[in-house]
């Protein structure tokens, strides 16, 4: 049975972030704790006057091969896997000259860091940490009589238990500190088998594990009786996990969830072509628009569903300024997130201290690759993020009337917000400004009808007798498996319609835009967003 006290007398500590490590180190020396070191941390630790041995000395075994060798010895981890008053174990430690080591503080080599930076496979190799994890594990397993700390972060903590019960840790502690270590070696392995499965072109490798740092704790998730956190993953994506919150209340959980899907949603629009707006709630576009500023992309967004927008999440694809500050300001928005904000933007934000404000420093990038993943009973989905583009796409008119320029352009605007939609999918866009959506519908005449609908109040909202939708164009996430989908937006004023493509039925849903005298375009690829 586990003791409750366990007096720290020696302590072995090797880490790459030397984040209060004098400090921490001179504290543990205070209580009379022994000190062994490694490498770069040994050399911290003597050049700042304390008394302290170097591992190679300890075991009288050499550090070696650039430093792949140096704590993998018994007597490194005897003194961690020993079980202190279980006689054999003493009997062996006596019989090899094993010391205890009663706390072990060490911290990976930044593996995840090296390669969110871009780089090489051979560096990446070489910043695979091997004695860490072992000694990590080994400590963590022991932890009825060993102590083990994986971050700078839990120094105050550890030094805290000990002023309190005469250099002592409790239980609980200890056993906390090892549900953090494996829980950190175990996202270390799933950062490092998930970048082996990409460098060798794996989409299907036989274990998947996902890994992340804690973020945020949160009071809730997306109901009050759900329990919920948030988790930082290795990949260096600029985006809410990136973001740096300049003002307003924590973030929920439907919050970030938001916030994320508006920001994806809004970095499909270059910011050196034009400036881009979307407006999201529950995860769903309810206006985007592309304008000469971003004020203008903001009108035309908000101008597709007001009613809607009224508490939602606003993405910009440019550096927030003051003229769209104050224009956002106007209605009761939850959360701003933009690559940038100008101090007069923040000034002017700052007067609704609830209203959150997001810098992330740039736009994710659109085409890049990742991993997306879902939860099931007894398991998890895995895919690719979604990174078709449409400018990639091999588009082909399939119908007698070509489109337009204005209308090709209107037609790859709408598609880019299809794409961030959830299925059943139907956007009308026109002038570079979404008209009316239609998201999450089991039937996509129904999406058609709801989308042509919304573009009918949107127009009444601004005093118009004609829809919003007259001489729009229409995007589809996926194929119309019957021309009525088509048609619906044909009565609602659509003039040209992009889509996948790939029914059975794409020729009787050819002939019937060709009636109509609409143009159309299929892209090849679908978009379903479940």
């Amino acid at each position: 049975m586990a003791t409750d006290l366990v007096r720290i007398r020696r302590a072995l500590l090797s880490v790459s972030d030397k984040t209060g490590l004098v400090d921490f180190a001179r504290q543990l020396a205070a209580h009379g704790v022994t000190l062994l070191s490694t490498g770069g941390t040994y050399k911290a630790l003597h050049d700042a006057g304390l008394d302290v041995t170097e591992v190679s000395d300890h075991t009288g075994f050499p550090e070696m091969m650039d430093g792949r060798v140096k704590t993998l010895h018994p007597k490194i981890h005897g003194g961690l896997l020993a079980i202190r008053e279980n006689p054999a174990h003493e009997a062996a430690m006596l019989a090899h000259g094993i010391a205890p080591i009663d706390l072990l503080v060490v911290n990976l080599y930044p593996f995840e860091a090296t390669v969110a930076k871009g780089a090489d496979f051979d560096e990446s190799v070489e910043n695979i940490d091997i004695g860490g994890p072992a000694m990590i594990r080994a400590a963590a397993k022991n932890h009825a009589d060993v102590a083990v700390v994986v971050e700078a972060e839990d120094y105050a903590r550890v030094l805290a238990d000990m002023a309190s019960q005469d250099g002592a840790l409790s239980l609980a502690t200890r056993r906390a500190l090892a549900q953090k270590a494996y829980a950190r070696t175990a996202a270390y392995d799933a950062a490092i088998s998930n970048w082996f499965a990409g460098q060798n072109g794996e989409s299907e490798p036989a274990f998947r594990a996902f890994g992340g740092t804690l973020a945020q704790g949160m009071r809730y998730g997306e109901n009050p009786h759900q329990k919920a956190a948030f988790y930082r993953s290795p990949e260096a994506r600029p985006g809410v996990a990136q973001a740096r919150q300049l003002q307003g209340k924590q973030l929920s959980y439907n919050n970030l969830n938001d916030t994320d899907a508006a920001f994806e949603c809004v970095a499909e629009f270059d910011a050196a072509a034009s400036a881009a707006v979307a407006i999201i709630k529950h995860a769903n576009p309810c206006g985007v628009a592309l304008g000469a500023s971003l004020i203008d992309a903001y009108q035309l967004a908000l101008r597709c569903d007001p009613v809607s927008a009224f508490g939602g999440i606003v993405a910009l694809n440019r550096r927030l300024d003051a003229a769209a500050a104050a224009e956002i300001v106007k209605i009761f928005t939850e959360v701003i997130i933009a690559p940038e904000a100008d101090d007069e933007a923040v000034a002017l934000i700052a007067q609704k201290k609830n209203l959150r404000l997001l810098v992330t420093g740039g736009l994710p990038d659109p085409r890049a690759p990742g991993l997306m993943f879902r939860t099931l009973a007894g398991g998890f989905l895995v895919q690719n993020r979604d990174n078709a583009v449409v400018d990639d796409m091999p588009l082909r008119v399939v119908t007698k009337r070509h489109p337009d320029a204005r209308e090709m352009a209107d037609l790859k605007f709408a598609f880019r917000v299809a794409k961030h939609v959830k299925s059943n999918a139907i956007v009308y866009a026109r002038d570079g400004a979404t008209v009316g959506i239609g998201a999450g519908q089991m039937s996509r005449v129904d999406s058609s009808r709801i989308a042509a609908w919304k573009a009918g109040e949107a127009a009444k909202a601004l005093g118009l007798e004609t829809s919003l939708a007259a001489g729009s164009v229409v995007a589809s996430d996926a194929f119309f498996p019957f021309a009525d989908g088509l048609m619906a937006a044909a009565a609602a004023g659509a003039t040209a319609a992009i889509q996948p493509g790939g029914s059975m039925r794409d020729e009787d849903v050819i002939r019937a835009a060709d009636e109509a005298g609409l143009a159309m375009v299929f892209t090849g690829h679908r978009h379903f967003r479940h």
